[in-house]
Formats: structure tokens, sequence, C-alpha cells
């Protein structure tokens, strides 16, 4: 629970000849002859009928690679102090961000451009474009955004859920569209039945895509995209329109409407009645909470996932005029939130939707069988902080607090949190 995060090197390479097609991450590029040893002993252990997964550096460092297609090999490596079970954390991270960074490129330029390999030094050419959207993952390690590790949509719970709601169904049918969503600060704010039952991968990539188009500075655009499950290889039109800073809405569409029939007629229409709400949303921030909703003061940080939805919604205690040097930063918070959900769904929580299931089955099974049950709560206390996890059949929520509480009212603190938030929103 204790690492500190070190620089992540992203490498890309082709599958078969390890030609390298880009890199990403530290500042401090890896050397050439690096690079290649990292392919070589790929490739030796694959001549050997052995698939090398991971490992670990003299220097407490760790070292994933991820073949996809039989086309593509990404390789991430990591620096820093960590402990042994620390690298064991390390290691599901890096899965994860392997499993995204090849969604991107899917995303962005479809699977069978990148599977065929044509032309690899098009190909080089072409990924730049995927380059904004892979910086901002590794960026969001130090943020306050879960989903490219839950792989739930990050969530904002407004005030005025119903007209939003509302407003958001209609303005996708005048856009000959099923599928689209209203996003606040990088949160999903409303969205359309069929946005929510696309795959929840898909869901965390677009909601990424959309943040990095919002920071180009138009106010609106028109931008293919492929579905990395649901659409591999056929693309989609993804409008998205800013309707204030912070605050912009999305659909998926076919070859209609035109950006500008959207932009000029549609959004008048839908979306200036609700400037006051939107604003009400934006007023919210980070805490993803409408203002009804009374979070206790002995809570430093929680995140609630909703199982059924893959939808979730985390949030840090605003911090103080005069910050108590006993409790860890805001940043810090969010690092331990993201830990404490790793060491939980890899021990206690066990589920067949867990975005770790196949990286983990076999440690974690081994863990488990030390349990006559399923574990459904579960602690953890630190030279920091304290956790608590709980797990219903709908919800999964995950709770830091100060080292002042006591240990046995853990329980009854997680209890009373889950049911007065599920009452107040419905979420």
């Amino acid at each position: 629970m204790m690492l500190q995060d070190g620089p992540v090197q992203l490498l890309c390479l082709t599958a078969n000849s390890g030609v390298p097609l880009f890199t990403r991450g530290s500042s401090k590029p890896l050397p050439f002859s690096v690079i290649g040893s990292l392919n070589g002993v790929h490739m030796f252990g694959g001549g050997q009928g052995v698939s090398l997964l991971s490992c670990g550096t003299g220097g407490g460092g760790k070292v994933v690679w991820r073949v996809f297609k039989d086309s593509v090999m990404l390789i991430a490596v990591s620096g820093g102090q960590r402990s042994e079970s620390s690298l064991t954390e390390e290691e599901l991270y890096l899965q994860r961000l392997l499993d995204n960074v090849w969604g991107c490129m899917v995303l962005v330029l479809g699977q069978d451009e990148i599977v065929t390999l044509r032309n690899v030094e098009r190909l080089k050419r072409d990924l730049r474009a995927c380059f904004s959207l892979i910086d901002l993952l590794l960026e969001e390690r130090q943020q306050s955004i879960m989903g490219n590790l839950t792989h739930c949509a990050d969530s904002l719970l407004p005030p005025n859920p119903a007209l939003l709601q509302e407003a958001m169904a209609g303005f996708a049918q005048a856009a000959d569209s099923e599928c689209g969503c209203l996003v606040i600060h990088g949160r999903i704010a409303a969205a359309t039945e069929k946005w929510c039952h696309l795959m929840p991968q898909e869901v965390v990539l677009l909601l990424a895509l959309i943040k990095t188009l919002s920071k180009s500075g138009s106010s609106s655009c028109d931008y293919p995209v492929f579905l990395p499950q649901t659409s591999p290889t056929v693309a989609l039109r993804l409008l998205r329109f800013q309707l204030l800073p912070g605050a912009d809405v999305c659909v998926l569409c076919g070859p209609t409407p035109s950006l500008h029939r959207a932009e000029s007629q549609l959004l008048c229409q839908f979306w200036s009645p609700l400037v006051d709400s939107l604003r009400d949303c934006l007023a919210i921030g980070e805490r993803c909470l409408p203002p009804s909703v009374t979070q206790r003061q002995d809570v430093l940080s929680l995140m609630l996932i909703n199982r059924e939805t893959h939808r979730s919604f985390s949030c840090v205690r605003a911090p103080s005029h005069q910050p108590d040097p006993v409790l860890p930063s805001r940043a810090r918070c969010w690092e331990l939130l993201k830990l404490f959900y790793i060491f939980s769904v890899t021990r206690y929580f066990h589920q067949e939707d867990s975005p770790f299931e196949e990286q983990t089955r076999s440690s974690s099974d081994d863990f488990l069988q030390g349990f006559s049950h399923q574990p459904q709560q579960c602690y953890l206390v630190t030279e920091e902080c304290k956790c608590y996890g709980l797990q219903t059949s709908q919800h999964q929520l995950f709770l830091l607090l100060p080292l002042s509480v006591p240990t046995f009212a853990l329980r009854s603190v997680a209890n009373q949190t889950l049911s007065q938030i599920v009452t107040s929103t419905g979420f």
C-alpha cells in the first residue's frame, strides 16, 4: 500500500520483427539497446514455448509485456522503490494500462489498420493521432479519474438529474442517435440507455477522448471512432459540442446529421433552457455529489461503484484552511484510494466482472482458499489511514478514514455512508 509512483515508460513494437512504433511516458527515453533487449527476451521465451508476462527489476521497478492480435507488442516499464506486495499491485496497474492503450489505438485507427501492418512507416505516422489520448492515460494515474483502472465510467450525480436526462434523450433522438451523454469535468452527468449499454472500457476510452478533444480549444468537432469491442472495423461519428467550459455533450451517430445542423439548430433547442442546471453541475466539481447529500467529516475519500450499470463516482474531502499535517494530502488520498481498490478486488471482492480477473485468477484463487465463503467486507490499517471496503450485490464502496476513527466503527461508517448516498441519489 505504501508504494511511491515512479515514471512509466510505454513502448510499442511490431510483434514479429520488433520494429519500434512509438515510445511514450518518461521524458528520458530508454536506450535502443534496452528496447532491443526487452523485445529479445520476450521473443526468446516465445521460441522456448514460454509466454513472458512480467518481471521485476533490480531497482524495484516492473516490466510487463502484452501482444495484441499477433501484430503489436506493448511493453510498460515502471520505476520507483516498491515492496514485494506493491510490485504485484503495480503489475495489475500496468496490465490495465496496456489494455487501455491498445483500446486507444483501435478507437482512433480501427483494428484492421493496425493488424494488417501493410506499411510500418505509415502506421508510425498514423499512430501519432493516438499520442494525446495515451498521454492522458499516463497522466490520469496522478489525478482523480478512476475509470481507466476500474473500467467503470466516472460519473457525477447532478442536482436535477431528470431535467438533464430528458434533454439528453431528446437531443440524441433529434441527432438521429441512440447513443449520447452529457460530460461535466470529464464525468458522465446524463446518458442515454444505449450509451450505458456500451462495453465499460469503450465508455471509459470515449470519455478520455472527449477530454482530449475539449483541450484542443474547439467548441465542436466531428471525429471518426472505432469502438474496440462493439465496432472495431466500422467507424462511427462522434459529434462533440461544448455547452459551457467544462460541460460537453456528445452523440455517436451515422452519416446524419451534419455538424453544422446539429450545432446551429439542435444545441439551442435542447440546452439553452438548461444553462442554470449546467452551472449547478459545474459547481459540484470533484465532489461529484449534489449539495443535498451531506458527507461525513471523518471520510477522507470514497469511491462507490454500481456493479449493474458499471458507473462509479469518487471524491476526496475538500481541503481545509488549516491542513492537518497528520492526514494525507489530497493527491495522496487519490493514490491510496486507487491502491486500496486494487488491494480489495484482487484479494477479497473476487467476481467474474472484475477488471483484473484474467491477470489475478491464479494468485487470488490461492489466497481465497483460506476462506469458506466469499468475503463481502474488508479493512486495512496502514501508517497513514484506515481503509474499509464493502460489497453488496449491486454496489462496491471503498472508504479512507483517519487513524483516529476506531477500528470497530469502520463497518457502521461504511454502511451509513452507502445507505445515505443510495437513498438520497438512487445511484
